[in-house]
């Protein structure tokens, strides 16, 4: 079972993940600041369901 703060910290980084790839994928940022971002959030945030496929 997965509590609200859990569920509240995973919330945020699948989100904020979103809005990276988004700006990876209209050329804002590059693959390696993709990658900075997503270890940067993995370890703020800790998700439970693991790291976001890409």
């Amino acid at each position: 079972m997965m509590t609200t703060e859990q569920f509240d910290r995973e919330k945020v980084y699948r989100v904020t993940l979103a809005i990276a790839k988004t700006m990876l994928k209209k050329g804002l940022i590059t693959e390696q600041e993709y990658k900075k971002i997503d270890g940067m959030m993995l370890e703020k945030y800790r998700p439970l369901l693991g790291v976001v496929w890409r």
